[in-house]
């Protein structure tokens, strides 16, 4: 079996599917290493476990419940954010954030802080006031953001080092509409407007080549009304009649929420398809330094991608979050399927990067270990959550021993 992008073989020993929580609890108990296992929307061996048991949790049966009272919605893990949004939006509610590719799992984007964008919204995992999650001893152990204040930010992003995680509470904000519109922008806007461009929408991404004098596509997506100012011009750029594909969501009329802040379609292959995925995270006010460091590489990333995607995320208290302690801007990277040309970028692109505290997002790829520990003050704090939640180390796969825990 494969990973998404098809550039990862998984070498577990076998898939479980337990069709319920009681046969899950008794599987994790017996199993010496196991891994939950999501879409496979992931570019490395994060979601894999030599030797182990990968767990699909799509087969237990965890309904959708929205809680209008308390603002929040309870999902199963496997449950897809594309699946769940209409139940949401049917009693007047919203997610306040979601991802760019609507197919992915509630749990596996939360586990490895995948993020959406906008200069004012947080990352998916920063939306979980609830969670349960099975250990390494079988236990069904239940947490709250309200009751249990001291390791709830180490439970969120864990990168399935602490159990499996068999439902998640979402908290909810009113719903709303956004328009979303597209608009080629030159290179020369983007230093000194690099403020007042993210400030211009809810969520803004700017996808570039790195190379010329046109910067690229600003996608910008505004909260609205009964209607929206339309803009012909925007930062010396000019306004798109339509997307660039047909599997993106709707550009230039009003629509709600959860048909507009993702890029994709649900029922499209999202993205481009075939391709391989990095991302790194620079503090916000670094942004356009880093952005300038980028750009001198552009030739040479040219050789190997398909196109960059630039957005900023707020910060959060996450311990594992790439947005942990600040704002952040996420410099993105579509690969063509090349891993050697790409393995031979990501050393000069890590270099460039390195002095504005970079950190990778957890699922794509990036070159070398040692990470975590020189970018994650928590992370002491983190390793002694994981000794206590899994003491014999079933879930402590090769990529967590690497990458996390120093091993």
């Amino acid at each position: 079996m494969k990973n998404w992008a098809g550039n990862h073989h998984f070498a577990a020993d076998r898939i479980a599917r337990p069709s319920s929580v009681d046969e899950l609890r008794k599987l994790v108990a017996d199993a010496p290493k196991v891994k939950a296992l999501g879409t496979r929307h992931s570019f490395n061996d994060v979601a894999d476990f030599p030797g182990g048991v990968l767990v699909d949790l799509a087969g237990l049966d965890v309904p959708t419940v929205v809680d209008t009272a308390a603002a929040t919605v309870t999902v199963g893990a496997a449950t897809r954010y594309g699946d769940l949004v209409d139940a949401v939006d049917e009693v007047g509610f919203a997610l306040e954030n979601l991802a760019s590719l609507p197919h992915c799992t509630v749990a596996g984007s939360v586990a490895t802080a995948t993020h959406g964008s906008g200069e004012r919204v947080r990352n998916l995992s920063a939306a979980v006031s609830g969670l349960e999650l099975v250990t390494a001893d079988g236990t069904l152990r239940r947490y709250t953001r309200e009751q249990d204040p001291e390791i709830f930010p180490g439970l969120v992003v864990s990168l399935g080092a602490l159990g499996v995680v068999t439902r998640v509470t979402l908290d909810l904000v009113p719903s709303f509409s956004v328009q979303q519109d597209g608009f080629t922008i030159p290179w020369s806007s983007v230093p000194d407007g690099f403020n007042e461009l993210q400030a211009a929408g809810y969520s803004v991404s700017l996808f570039t080549p790195w190379v010329g004098d046109i910067a690229g596509l600003v996608l910008l997506k505004r909260r609205v009304g009964a209607s929206v100012p339309e803009l012909s011009e925007f930062h010396g750029g000019t306004r798109m009649t339509s997307p660039p594909g047909a599997n993106f969501t709707d550009w230039g009329v009003p629509g709600p929420w959860h048909h507009r802040l993702p890029h994709f379609r649900l029922d499209s292959v999202p993205s481009i398809g075939e391709e391989l995925q990095s991302e790194f995270f620079v503090r916000r006010a670094d942004a356009v330094a880093a952005l300038t460091e980028i750009r001198a590489l552009g030739e040479q990333l040219a050789t190997a991608l398909h196109v960059s995607e630039i957005r900023t995320v707020a910060g959060d208290d996450l311990w594992l979050s790439p947005c942990h302690g600040g704002d952040r801007v996420g410099i993105h990277f579509t690969w063509q399927p090349k891993p050697d040309a790409v393995a031979a970028l990501l050393p000069l692109i890590q270099e460039r990067l390195a002095p504005f505290g970079a950190r990778p997002h957890w699922g794509k790829v990036f070159h070398g270990d040692g990470w975590a520990a020189e970018r994650y003050p928590e992370l002491p704090r983190f390793r002694a959550l994981a000794g206590e939640l899994d003491p014999r180390g079933a879930f402590r796969s090769p990529y967590l021993r690497r990458h996390v825990f120093g091993e």
